[in-house]
């Protein structure tokens, strides 16, 4: 698994031909980064521990910390070191658009890197390794695909979630109903109100999700892994400057041996708003991190 994630990170990480380039020896991106002296960075409101809203509707979470090293490369990168940060709210429809029409510089959320969305967009070395899974009712017999048959998932809009319950439905000839929120918070609040059987999305969004809602007694995560999801940071395509920028802040943060302690903050300990996931690191993610650091010899 951990040999075709690499490959598809070196296939997502490939530079586009005819890159765009200003005058000044920048691309667009940072160009316009330097004239304006600000980044703005698109965050996701319910999609914890890795972008959400804190007590006080502060935008915080693991990716806005990955983001916020980039912001200190792209610093450094145009000479310019006390940049000024806009957080943008952006859902998973609306993230990919919000790129492309340069609202924002950088999508700093829960997304998936893949070869579809590589046509459009580009990503970091992968941040984190999720996968399709289920909430369902704590007293549910739903624990799989097949006890699905003939049932309504809630999933979010824009989400390969989305796309994976479909193929999941198709293979087994389940006759799922559909139902769509426009993004995490939605979908949960609609399993909550009985509207679904089964609320499909990214199992570490479904562990924080019931944490921020203390909601254990509740609801539970089940079933196998109905996907493979890993999320990279996201930003225009055609711009080798800017994938040079992101990679090398990443690198930074592994060799100064700062991602394990990051992941640690954000998956293990006791989060800001008071929830604990304790989630362990994986080990293809751990695996990862190492890749990233040179000095560490690479992957096991």
């Amino acid at each position: 698994m951990l040999r075709a994630a690499c490959v598809l990170a070196g296939v997502l990480s490939l530079p586009a031909s005819g890159a765009a380039q200003t005058e000044g020896g920048l691309s667009p991106t940072l160009a316009t980064i330097k004239a304006t002296r600000t980044v703005r960075l698109g965050y996701r409101e319910s999609s914890p521990p890795l972008s959400f809203l804190d007590h006080a509707n502060r935008p915080i979470g693991y990716s806005l910390e990955i983001c916020e090293a980039i912001v200190d490369e792209v610093g450094i990168e145009i000479d310019e070191g006390d940049l000024k940060i806009d957080y943008v709210k952006v859902t998973s429809d609306s993230r990919i658009p919000a790129l492309l029409q340069k609202q924002i510089d950088f999508e700093c959320g829960s997304t998936t890197a893949n070869a579809e969305r590589a046509k459009q967009v580009a990503f970091s070395p992968m941040i984190y390794v999720s996968g399709t899974k289920l909430m369902v009712p704590k007293a549910s017999v739903i624990n799989g695909p097949k006890e699905l048959a003939g049932k309504t998932v809630v999933v979010t809009k824009g989400t390969t979630n989305e796309q994976a319950m479909h193929l999941v439905d198709a293979k087994f000839s389940l006759g799922l109903k559909f139902l769509v929120g426009d993004d995490h918070e939605q979908s949960y609040q609609m399993l909550v109100d009985g509207k679904a059987d089964a609320f499909a999305t990214d199992d570490i969004l479904l562990y924080g999700l019931i944490a921020r809602h203390k909601s254990q007694d509740r609801f539970r995560v089940t079933g196998d892994y109905l996907s493979y999801d890993p999320y990279g940071i996201m930003f225009r395509k055609g711009e080798p400057q800017v994938a040079d920028v992101v990679e090398r802040a990443l690198r930074k943060l592994a060799t100064n041996q700062d991602l394990l302690p990051l992941y640690k903050k954000w998956f293990v300990a006791r989060l800001p708003t008071g929830e604990k996931l304790d989630v362990p690191i994986s080990a293809q993610l751990e695996d990862s991190f190492r890749a990233l650091d040179g000095s560490a010899g690479g992957a096991r």
